[in-house]
């Protein structure tokens, strides 16, 4: 196994957002995103320091308030969306990786959700390109 660097990049996350099955990469005022059909999953900041990911409303309150240095609410205008922000800095890469599949998880049909569970039973993580 590699040795894992403490904080995540955008680089760490991108092959999998490449990777989901109905995903793909768009950039939309040079911020990179992660779709499915038209729904936003993940998107990074311009300067690839913040991850933005799909997450249910009723969960991010309990999230950001029991990691105030790794997530924050979204702007006042996303607040209606299933959204949270993050630090990338504050994230390890794998934890990033999880997040990415819960928000891709949101936007897909159970059965396509179902089926990435079959051919990854031990999430995200262990396919990661720096654990090989």
């Amino acid at each position: 196994m590699g040795t894992l660097r403490s904080m995540a990049t955008v680089e760490d996350v991108r092959w999998l957002g490449s990777s989901l099955e109905r995903s793909y990469e768009v950039f939309v005022r040079g911020r990179l995103k992660f779709r499915v059909g038209s729904i936003v999953y993940v998107a990074f900041s311009l300067d690839e320091t913040e991850m933005g990911f799909g997450f249910p409303k009723e969960e991010r309150a309990g999230l950001v308030a029991g990691a105030p240095e790794k997530f924050h609410m979204p702007r006042e205008s996303e607040m209606r969306f299933n959204w949270v922000e993050s630090s990338l800095a504050a994230l390890d890469p794998i934890e990033a990786c999880e997040f990415v599949v819960d928000a891709w998880r949101l936007c897909v049909p159970k059965k396509v959700s179902a089926a990435y569970d079959l051919t990854h039973p031990d999430g995200p993580g262990p396919d990661h390109p720096m654990n090989r």
